[in-house]
């Protein structure tokens, strides 16, 4: 397997790619780095095969959707993710190939409802759940933290010690660590019980990353337009935290909303139910 950390900064981007078929696959790409990973893909004589977000992003653009009009490449982000244009909807469980590669995607909530990590052979890309010596803060809108506290240790510290760790961000200078390493050594999850973690990440007090309006509404609707006017973060929350008990309040009025249910066919068969 052909391996590279593309972008050694805070936000990391990975390559993995078949030797024999050439095939590669990107995770995480950042938009200002496209013309980057070109180049790279070029000069290995890689064809992009797929593009993977692990998550929606809220500290930078993704790369994905310039590249998948670049390349013809494949957009995968998991069945939640709320972006358009996505190619592969994927489910925990479910394995995405790249010639001799394969890699299973384990849905790992908690940061955001979207979000996945990535298991293939000897490693794991852990998008935000699970860094080198933290985890991803649970305070965005649709993020809980008992979901991650279960995502790290009903998922991730269920595979080999010696699984190599890959996040998608690391602000120490770190590249990998180990399963076994953070099962031991992570300070937020060694040795707490779930209640103790969500106390823990309910009051971390992180300030909100830079932009992360101009950041969001892009990376949700794979628009690129710089005269799009944003909406405050409050009008976002609005939008995205409404209640089951809110929304059948509203179907009682006499004249209650229109409800557009927008899932896949095998989305709205499936067993979370459906609004009538």
């Amino acid at each position: 397997m052909f391996f590279r950390e593309l972008n050694r900064s805070k936000c990391k981007t990975y390559l993995t790619a078949c030797e024999k078929s050439r095939k590669a696959v990107l995770i995480d790409p950042l938009k200002e780095k496209a013309e980057r990973y070109l180049a790279f893909l070029a000069y290995h004589s890689l064809k992009l095969d797929a593009v993977i977000d692990t998550h929606t992003h809220a500290d930078h653009r993704t790369a994905s959707f310039d590249l998948k009009e670049l390349t013809g490449a494949k957009v995968i982000m998991h069945r939640r993710a709320p972006a358009p244009h996505v190619d592969l909807h994927v489910e925990h469980g479910q394995c995405v190939n790249a010639g001799d590669i394969e890699i299973q995607v384990l849905h790992t909530p908690g940061h955001t409802p979207d979000s996945i990590s990535l298991y293939a052979g000897d490693r794991v890309f852990t998008g935000d759940t699970l860094l080198i010596r933290g985890t991803g803060r649970s305070d965005f809108a649709g993020g809980d933290a008992g979901e991650e506290f279960d995502s790290i240790t009903q998922k991730l510290f269920r595979l080999p010690d010696e699984t190599l760790v890959f996040p998608a961000h690391d602000y120490r200078g770190n590249t990998q660590s180990t399963i076994g390493e953070e099962k031991r050594l992570n300070p937020r999850v060694a040795g707490r019980t779930r209640e103790e973690y969500i106390e823990l990440m309910n009051h971390l007090g992180l300030p909100l990353p830079d932009k992360i309006q101009e950041v969001l509404q892009p990376n949700e609707s794979a628009l690129d337009d710089d005269r799009i006017s944003f909406p405050t973060l409050a009008e976002l929350n609005r939008v995205r935290q409404l209640t089951p008990k809110e929304v059948r309040i509203l179907l009682g009025d006499s004249l209650p909303p229109l409800i557009l249910d927008v899932r896949e066919a095998e989305e709205y068969r499936g067993d979370l139910g459906h609004v009538s």
